[in-house]
């Protein structure tokens, strides 16, 4: 497999996508076929609002279920790095940025999983990408839609 072709995913995201696609492939489906059972029901199909909105809704569920089946057939999930002398994905990277003080962390996981709010950064984002093989010590230039940002990396765990 192409390095970037996998999806890299933790267990519990690995998880979450198992329980989103039987939901969807499930109950989703079940509801999904009441509203178009009903919106069938009501006559004229062309000019029905109903119907059309659950043919649109059915369509996005079908997208949604092929997106997801195709992360789960590249999935990777990421086991614990352990200790590192380099930054990988499921790292947790403490950095600081250069002209600040503060220290900021940041868990590198696969773009699934990532919530840059909470400290999860995706591997492809610009500042995943610039952490990404450096070492304890070393600093690195992100290249950000803002511009580019300096991290001296503190400590990798």
């Amino acid at each position: 497999m192409i390095e970037q072709d996998v999806v890299y995913l933790t267990e519990e995201g690995l998880q979450k996508i198992k329980e989103e696609l039987a939901y969807l492939k499930g109950d989703k489906q079940v509801e999904l076929a009441q509203k178009l059972e009903t919106a069938i029901a009501q006559g004229d199909l062309k000019e029905n609002a109903d119907y059309h909105s659950a043919k649109e809704e059915q369509a996005f569920v079908a997208s949604r279920i092929r997106d997801l089946e195709d992360s789960l057939r590249r999935a990777q999930v990421i086991t614990d790095p352990g200790s590192s002398d380099v930054v990988r994905v499921g790292s947790v990277v403490t950095v600081v940025e250069d002209g600040y003080d503060e220290e900021e962390q940041y868990y590198i996981v696969g773009a699934h999983e990532a919530d840059p709010a909470n400290g999860r950064i995706s591997n492809e984002s610009p500042i995943g990408q610039a952490l990404l093989g450096a070492k304890k010590g070393r600093v690195v230039t992100a290249r950000t839609p803002s511009g580019d940002i300096r991290l001296r990396i503190k400590s990798i765990s």
